[in-house]
């Protein structure tokens, strides 16, 4: 039992780090559209409504992270949507930008960026259920 603390905050660290970064894309996107804007190739107000749609759906998508943050050993399902979540968006992302052509430079850019955070954080994800699923 003494073990399952240490393992149990350290999960909750990595899922918070995640959620936290996450969080902060969502809200960078929501309060500041026209920064984002150009790397997704967009401009003007229809442009910023799109980023900011996305921070929308950012926040939404990060539900079940919370959830599993909040305790790993309990929350196995959350987690493993967190999981399942970010593996998608790793599929998706190495999808979309082999898909590219060689005229989107700042899209190339923008999806690379997306793939390296992701990537980053399913690695984390990955780790917290390890260690959760060795403390349970």
């Amino acid at each position: 039992m003494t073990q399952q603390i240490p393992k149990l905050w350290l999960a909750r660290m990595l899922i918070g780090a995640v959620l936290a970064l996450n969080v902060q894309a969502a809200l960078a996107f929501l309060l500041a559209p026209e920064a984002y804007a150009p790397g997704f190739e967009l401009s003007g107000d229809g442009g910023a409504a799109l980023v900011r749609s996305l921070g929308l759906l950012f926040l939404m998508w990060n539900v079940p992270y919370a959830v599993a943050a909040w305790h790993p050993l309990k929350n196995r399902v959350a987690l493993w949507e967190a999981v399942a979540m970010q593996t998608l968006g790793m599929i998706g992302e190495t999808l979309i930008w082999r898909a590219l052509g060689p005229s989107h430079a700042a899209l190339d850019a923008t999806v690379l960026r997306f793939m390296v955070f992701d990537g980053a954080g399913l690695g984390a994800l990955l780790i917290a259920a390890w260690i959760s699923r060795r403390a349970g």
